[in-house]
């Protein structure tokens, strides 16, 4: 859940990479919105930021959701996490349509990792459908859709926090 947009640990880093292009990435988002459809209708999707904007702007797009809402989160600068921080919860007239738990919203991240935000933002709407792009084993318990399990060592690396550059094969 945005977990991995701060600065990899040793150990993060000593994982394995998963590098993903805009082209999968929008595939993934697409093939998620794919299975969201079987699942709803959602009266309006709450993207948790930043990783979830984009993934809940395709699934948007798909699913002809116009109400967009973001729940921002914060748990870490760029060298290591702590303690979550809720710099913006859900809108008043966004969790109305939710009835106050959540019923038929739609909740988009990128990634659920170890599931900390993930437990956080269930806490503040219960009864809503919870769906990310990536899904690492701590963190998949708490999500009701996604489209790919990465192992927990596995660091994403997200079109948007990456450069066009020589990448060396994995056996030289």
């Amino acid at each position: 859940m945005a977990d991995n947009n701060y600065e990899p640990s040793a150990e993060a880093k000593a994982g394995r990479p998963f590098p993903v292009s805009w082209d999968q990435f929008h595939r993934d988002c697409r093939a998620l919105t794919w299975r969201l459809n079987e699942v709803g209708p959602f009266h309006a999707i709450i993207a948790i930021t930043r990783g979830g904007l984009v993934p809940a702007a395709i699934v948007a797009r798909e699913l002809g959701i116009r109400i967009i809402d973001t729940v921002c989160v914060a748990s870490y600068d760029h060298t290591s996490q702590g303690d979550l921080q809720v710099l913006k919860g859900v809108c008043a007239d966004v969790a109305k349509l939710g009835g106050g738990t959540g019923k038929g919203l739609l909740i988009v991240d990128d990634l659920v990792d170890t599931g900390a935000t993930g437990r956080l933002v269930r806490q503040m709407l219960p009864d809503a459908h919870f769906a990310t792009v990536y899904a690492k084993p701590k963190g998949k318990p708490l999500v009701d859709t996604f489209i790919t399990e990465v192992s927990q060592d596995t660091w994403i690396h997200f079109p948007w926090d990456t450069a066009l550059s020589f990448q060396p094969p994995i056996r030289p």
